[in-house]
C-alpha cells in the first residue's frame, strides 16, 4: 500500500480581516441615521414650499400700502396708510372715526405710531371695499422690527394674511446704503 504523503498545512492570519470588519462596523454605526420618536409617530409627509425672490413691481392700482419711516426732524417713527385707488379712498378713510373733511381725499393718511386700532379699522374697511386688494409694507430699514411686527399683526388680525414688503434690489440701492 502506498503511503499518502502528508499534506503540508498553511497558516492564515485573520488579524487584517478582523480589523477591516471592525472598521466597517464602526463606519456604518457612525453614518447611520436613526429616526426620532417624533418621526416614527408622524403619519403624514410635510411638503415644504419653495422660496424665491419676487422681483415684480407693485401694481399702480389695487394696493394699500402702510409706510413706516423715520422723521428727520424728531428722529421718531412715523406711520402712514395709502390706498392707490382714488375712488375707494373716501369710503375707506371715512370708516375710521375722527377722520373727515380734507383727509378723506388725501393720497395717504397719517397715523399715530401707536394707534393700531385705526390701522386695523383701515385694513378691515379696505378689505370690505375691495376683497382682492393687495397689501404692502414699505418700511425704512432703520425702523425697529417691533414696529413692523405691530403692522403685520394688525394685518393678520383683520384677515389680510398675504402682504408684500417693498424692497430695493442691490443694483438700485444708493451707494451709501449698500454697506449698511
Amino acid at each position: 500500500m502506498a503511503h499518502k504523503p502528508k499534506r503540508v498545512g498553511f497558516k492564515l492570519d485573520m488579524t487584517p480581516l478582523v480589523d477591516v470588519a471592525f472598521l466597517l462596523l464602526t463606519f456604518f454605526m457612525f453614518t447611520a441615521k436613526f429616526k426620532s420618536d417624533a418621526e416614527n409617530e408622524q403619519k403624514y409627509e410635510i411638503k415644504r414650499p419653495t422660496a424665491s425672490a419676487d422681483t415684480t413691481r407693485l401694481p399702480d392700482a389695487g394696493t394699500a400700502i402702510v409706510k413706516i419711516g423715520i422723521d428727520p426732524k424728531t428722529n421718531d417713527t412715523v406711520l402712514a396708510y395709502a390706498v392707490s385707488n382714488e375712488k375707494d379712498r373716501s369710503g375707506i378713510y371715512g370708516a375710521v372715526e375722527g377722520i373727515g373733511g380734507d383727509a378723506l381725499h388725501r393720497a395717504q393718511l397719517e397715523l399715530a405710531k401707536d394707534d393700531t386700532n385705526k390701522l386695523k379699522t383701515l385694513v378691515l374697511a379696505t378689505r370690505r371695499q375691495d376683497p382682492k386688494i393687495k397689501f404692502a409694507i414699505d418700511a425704512d430699514r432703520r425702523v425697529s422690527y417691533g414696529r413692523i411686527q405691530t403692522v403685520m399683526d394688525a394685518f393678520r388680525s383683520q384677515g389680510a394674511t398675504i402682504f408684500n414688503f417693498v424692497t430695493v434690489s442691490g443694483a438700485d440701492a444708493p451707494k451709501d446704503d449698500k454697506a449698511g
